[in-house]
């Protein structure tokens, strides 16, 4: 008796189950080929496309592998010397870093982006340099906790939401790192060459290889490096002293791009910019100064020969 019941409740469990495996086939293979369609769909329609910021002729990215070596420093003092050697010539500034903006300190620029009619952003100005930033639209201590894609929402707005006008040089203050900020500067913007700032330690220069390499895979043009605090002047007898060696040189060599000078490192770069006003601008014939001038002037000569 038991035998016949438990006949029936078998049969149903094993009709249950292949029942299940039948959907689950169906399922799958119904999936299968619109996973495939997607994935057409999207190389079909490839990167985004690069479409120019409306009245900049120039983008130039100054980007560094590992924090702290001074690349904002250098951006400020780069823009300022772009105008110094041509003042004929509109620059701007944007700050990238979303998460650190720099810009606002070391230009001395606290107040908040007027609109235009069109709800455009007036940039911000200082020593003749039009400024954009994160650092304009928050608190100066609030934390920008959010996830990626606010960022990059972020990021379009800076690019595409402000009324520059007309810009000859855009310096771009990226954050450090390869991450995607630099990935969607160069899938969203016609950049006509990067910078790179690093200092001689094998730490940065590590980090850094990293940044050249995927500029050279997706063939945005490397000015050359700027080699941030290369060597101290000694107190006693003011001689110059290397500090971390000279395998920058090696890097560039490595790479075939050029080192486009040294800046020393020195108090008064800090100083300067903490207070607001690029050593540029604060001590003009400074021999630091003259090394953010000679970068620009390359920059300016890369920039004619590579129309």
């Amino acid at each position: 008796m038991n035998s016949v019941r438990k006949a029936p409740l078998i049969k149903r469990i094993f009709e249950y189950h292949k029942n299940k495996i039948m959907v689950r086939r169906c399922l799958s293979s119904n999936t299968k080929p619109s996973l495939e369609e997607h994935k057409k769909n999207i190389m079909a329609r490839g990167l985004p496309k690069v479409k120019p910021i409306n009245g900049v002729k120039h983008i130039v990215l100054v980007a560094s592998g590992k924090g702290g070596v001074g690349k904002s420093t250098t951006s400020v003092n780069l823009a300022v010397s772009l105008k110094v050697l041509q003042p004929e010539k509109n620059v701007g500034l944007l700050d990238a870093d979303v998460f650190g903006p720099s810009i606002p300190l070391m230009m001395n620029l606290k107040e908040t982006p007027l609109l235009t009619k069109d709800n455009l952003m007036k940039p911000l100005i200082n020593y003749n340099i039009k400024c954009i930033s994160m650092g304009f639209l928050v608190a100066e201590d609030a934390p920008v906790i959010w996830r990626g894609l606010m960022v990059m929402q972020a990021l379009e707005k800076l690019l595409r939401q402000v009324f520059w006008d007309s810009i000859d040089y855009l310096i771009v203050d990226t954050p450090p790192g390869t991450g995607d900020t630099h990935l969607s500067l160069i899938q969203n913007i016609p950049i006509s060459g990067v910078v790179l700032v690093t200092t001689s330690q094998t730490a940065a220069l590590n980090v850094v290889k990293r940044g050249t390499k995927m500029f050279q895979q997706l063939k945005v043009p490397i000015i050359g490096i700027v080699e941030n605090m290369s060597s101290i002047k000694c107190p006693v007898c003011a001689s110059n002293i290397t500090l971390f060696g000279d395998d920058t040189s090696k890097m560039a060599k490595e790479f075939q791009i050029p080192v486009l000078d040294r800046i020393p490192l020195d108090q008064s770069i800090t100083n300067s910019s903490d207070k607001g006003v690029p050593i540029v601008i604060a001590e003009p014939s400074s021999v630091e100064a003259e090394a953010y001038k000679n970068v620009g002037k390359k920059i300016i000569e890369f920039l004619e020969k590579n129309k």
